[in-house]
């Protein structure tokens, strides 16, 4: 099984890309991590839903065959580290690839959050989409640390 986050978005800060990188890197080789930077759609005079159709589209070009959708989404489930190392077992064990999305500054095209087969929400608050992506990446190494006994996540 492998995790992708596809995340829309301009370039990121390095302190963002090193800090992916990072997790990324500690990530175990039977469960590897990838990071896509999917292009924003230039905004013009284009409506909200020109823009998310068009994302949606590029979005749908990076994801794996057959893969467990999860979208990111500020009214999705609320997780704690010990909720999502679960989560992340029940997908090690269905065995498909998962793709994390990540909308841009719109948001997600609805037939995507529609179409996914989770929601989930990192906070309540309004996250840099920088910050999401880091956030996300080392969420992701901490579960796994926490199903590999690892002492990364201390509990208590």
């Amino acid at each position: 099984m492998k995790l992708c986050v596809l995340a829309v978005g301009h370039r990121q800060p390095a302190w963002v890309s090193e800090g992916c990188a990072e997790y990324v890197k500690r990530m175990p080789r039977e469960l590897p991590l990838t990071v896509v930077d999917i292009k924003p759609e230039p905004r013009g005079a284009k409506t909200r839903e020109q823009l998310l159709t068009a994302e949606k589209q590029r979005l749908r070009e990076h994801l794996p065959n057959h893969c467990r959708l999860v979208v990111l989404d500020e009214k999705g489930d609320s997780l704690t580290t010990l909720q999502l190392a679960r989560r992340l077992e029940t997908w090690m064990q269905d065995g498909r690839d998962v793709a994390l999305l990540i909308g841009g500054a719109d948001g997600l095209d609805e037939e995507l959050k529609t179409a996914a087969a989770e929601r989930l929400s990192l906070s309540s608050l309004t996250l840099p989409h920088g910050l999401a992506r880091l956030l996300l990446c080392e969420q992701l190494y901490r579960a796994v640390s926490v199903l590999k006994n690892h002492p990364y996540h201390r509990e208590g």
